[in-house]
């Protein structure tokens, strides 16, 4: 790779890794495998940065990448491990935070974990990456019909949730 060309991979890691990273958290709930999973995301990248760059899209393949290792990896987690926040947010609280809580974040991570991965992918990249239905599908690999009618399953379960039905979420507009 050229100067030139590893300057704007730089660029672009600079950028976009902490989003990438966030989106894996949202999606395992855990801080180190998110990590992972964006390192894994980037590598990947770097070997492809030139045809990735004539191709355009590249912000479109990371979260691909992102969200098909994080998933992959979901899938060989052993049945007793259980998905958990770790803190991830909870380094400093931000005042312009519309849930005004970490505590929210928090019950929102453990309802988010109790979710099927496929829904909670959908609900993830529709509503904290603000994808569209489209977009979302593109990055599953599926079929627009299926991220409606996951992210819908997913939003009812979340609706009936006994941790998230002290925090009035219907009126800040978010997630549900």
């Amino acid at each position: 790779m050229n100067s030139e060309a590893e300057s704007e991979y730089v660029d672009f890691v600079t950028h976009h890794a902490n989003a990438l990273c966030r989106t894996a958290y949202l999606l395992c709930g855990d801080r180190r495998r998110a990590e992972d999973a964006t390192q894994e995301a980037l590598i990947r990248m770097y070997r492809m940065w030139p045809r990735l760059q004539r191709k355009g899209g590249v912000g479109a393949y990371a979260r691909k990448v992102v969200v098909c290792t994080t998933l992959d990896g979901l899938r060989r987690r052993s049945s007793t491990e259980v998905v958990g926040g770790d803190g991830y947010f909870a380094a400093e609280a931000d005042p312009a935070d519309p849930l005004d809580v970490l505590e929210s974040r928090i019950m929102i991570m453990q309802a988010l974990a109790e979710l099927p991965a496929r829904q909670r992918a959908c609900v993830v990249l529709r509503y904290f990456d603000e994808l569209s239905v489209d977009e979302t599908a593109e990055v599953l690999g599926c079929r627009p019909g299926t991220v409606k009618s996951q992210t819908m399953r997913a939003l009812d379960k979340l609706r009936v949730h006994p941790a998230l039905a002290d925090l009035n979420l219907a009126g800040t507009g978010r997630l549900i």
